[in-house]
């Protein structure tokens, strides 16, 4: 048999696939995922003023005190590099876990000295990921006290726009309620969002 007559057909073959799985698939998939879900397609993008700040599927490295912080992030060489996505993977029996988990719970006391509330789980470990984006109600509610305070907000106010960005489960039952770090952050920086003015004190 002559090897033209076998390689020709494979090597067609091959050109076929090639093009069929690697540009018609693809370009197919991409298109019908746009036309179905245009935002997820898009990267799930967060825009304000017309520009993207973020992403709701990433998580960002918010440190300073008026705005809520996220789970800690193991990614190197910073937090929340989606080019590293990994966590520590730490054992729960290593002494490096329990120092790391030490030091995060107390800078979340240094940064509000008159919450005694037990912290949060999620606020002092890191996801698998590295990247998550969003924390439990209860790791935001514990930090309200510190946002309202540093922001001279009423503590009611922080608390009604954390209970307007938590998520339920999918369906009602798929997964747990959480909060999307960014997008309350930004309805805190929103304009609706304004300080009570100071009172003046009494005449002396």
């Amino acid at each position: 048999m002559n090897n033209n007559s076998i390689i020709r057909p494979a090597l067609v073959l091959f050109a076929l696939l090639g093009v069929l799985t690697g540009l018609i698939y693809p370009m197919a998939v991409t298109g019908a995922a746009k036309a179905v879900f245009p935002s997820q397609a898009a990267g799930s993008l967060v825009v304000r003023d017309g520009t993207a700040v973020g992403s709701s599927l990433i998580g960002q490295n918010f440190s300073d005190p008026k705005h809520f912080w996220g789970r800690p992030s193991a990614t190197a060489p910073q937090p929340y590099n989606a080019g590293a996505s990994g966590g520590s993977n730490l054992g729960p029996l290593n002494p490096a876990l329990a120092d790391a988990v030490k030091a995060r719970i107390d800078a979340l006391r240094v940064a509000d000295p008159g919450n005694t509330a037990p912290v949060p789980v999620d606020l002092v470990t890191a996801s698998a990921s590295g990247l998550d984006p969003d924390i439990s109600p209860a790791a935001a509610q514990f930090q309200a006290s510190r946002v309202a305070r540093v922001r001279g907000l009423p503590l009611d106010q922080v608390n009604a726009l954390i209970a307007g960005n938590t998520q339920a489960p999918l369906w009602g039952f798929l997964g747990e309620p959480r909060v999307n770090v960014l997008t309350l952050n930004l309805a805190l920086d929103g304009p609706a969002v304004v300080a009570a003015p100071q009172q003046d004190g009494p005449m002396r």
